[in-house]
């Protein structure tokens, strides 16, 4: 056996690593860009579910946090009873630390391949919210909108895709050993608003624009996440 032959190195994988989908950004936003919070309408949903569909990948979590040419892939979940809404903290110890102390309004994370059993961005959004948080209680899912921002790190590699979960009961707590939540009026969140992520800063600002509790809010689209 020749001593001198070499073996390929193969690349050394993260502990907590995995391949998560993401899709390239500019066939995402092949039809325009995207920024902040836009409201969806059910054929603008379909035909962003229909490139996600035709269009995915599963690759590494740890090379696509440094590659803004795709987009992470995150459904996020805005879970709402009687106008109150379930605000979460991460806490100090949360993995991400981008986001360590902050709010958000957001449940969900990543999609790996075995999350998918079928093409409907609902259930994914569904088993997401299963895992992270539990609920006694009936759930009414809707699309409500997308959300991308470059202005920093974290935003620059994902892209949100918010739904409104309408719920018959307030029997909610988080799973998580790394978050903690409560209901709140959009007025009661208004004292968070500094220390909210900036996707909940963009949702929390359309919802407070909006304040039409109950039924199918009204498109527009919030740029900015100022109050």
């Amino acid at each position: 056996m020749n001593s001198s032959a070499t073996t390929p190195v193969q690349p050394v994988l993260q502990k907590k690593d995995e391949e998560i989908l993401v899709v390239q950004r500019n066939i995402l936003f092949a039809k325009g860009d995207v920024q902040g919070f836009k409201p969806l309408t059910d054929a603008d949903y379909s035909d962003y579910v229909a490139i996600v569909q035709n269009n995915q990948q599963f690759l590494w979590r740890s090379v696509m946090e440094a590659d803004p040419t795709y987009k992470q892939i995150i459904p996020y979940l805005i879970f709402r009873h009687d106008d109150m809404y379930f605000l979460m903290k991460r806490r100090s110890t949360a993995s991400e630390a981008r986001l360590k102390d902050k709010h958000s309004l957001g449940i969900g994370g990543h999609i790996r391949k075995e999350d998918i059993t079928d093409g409907a961005m609902e259930n994914w959004a569904r088993r997401e919210f299963a895992e992270e948080v539990a609920y006694a209680g009936n759930l009414a899912i809707k699309p409500l909108g997308i959300i991308n921002d470059d202005s920093n790190e974290v935003g620059r590699v994902h892209v949100g895709f918010a739904f409104l979960l309408e719920g018959d009961s307030d029997a909610i707590q988080v799973r998580s050993e790394l978050k903690e939540g409560q209901l709140m009026t959009l007025e009661q969140m208004d004292a968070f608003y500094d220390s909210m992520e900036t996707w909940t800063q963009l949702v929390f600002t359309y919802l407070k624009a909006m304040s039409l509790p109950g039924d199918m809010l009204a498109q527009g689209s919030v740029h900015e996440s100022a109050r």
